[in-house]
């Protein structure tokens, strides 16, 4: 059963820092666009960032340019989400994504997903 789990959220104050980790079951991982979306209560889902399958290739949101960064370990099977100078309106749970082929930005192209995790930034 493919399965992608997110880890790494948690509270931290604005300004603060954290890493989101995603373990993915997905063979061969290099296939794999992967990507992060986040939704915060009462809102639509976001996208965040994606990177390409041998992740050479990143893209992210204009709302987290410079602050995030995402990153792909094809021998780990795994991508990552660096998050540094966190606000307030970064709360949100935020979930890793799969897809094969080309990265996208939009949320309905992903066909894996995993259970998401919380990010809260206080202010």
């Amino acid at each position: 059963q493919v399965q992608l789990v997110e880890s790494g959220g948690g509270l931290v104050q604005a300004g603060g820092s954290l890493r989101l980790s995603c373990p993915a079951s997905l063979s061969p991982f290099s296939s794999y666009a992967m990507a992060w979306f986040r939704q915060a209560a009462g809102k639509e889902r976001e996208f965040v960032a994606t990177i390409s399958g041998s992740g050479t290739f990143t893209s992210c949101a204009d709302s987290v340019k410079g602050r995030f960064t995402i990153s792909k370990d094809n021998t780990k099977n795994a991508v990552y989400l660096q998050m540094n100078s966190l606000k307030s309106e970064d709360t949100a749970v935020y979930y890793c994504a799969a897809k094969t082929g080309l990265t996208s930005r939009r949320f309905s192209d992903y066909t894996i997903w995993g259970q998401g995790t919380q990010v809260t930034v206080s202010s």
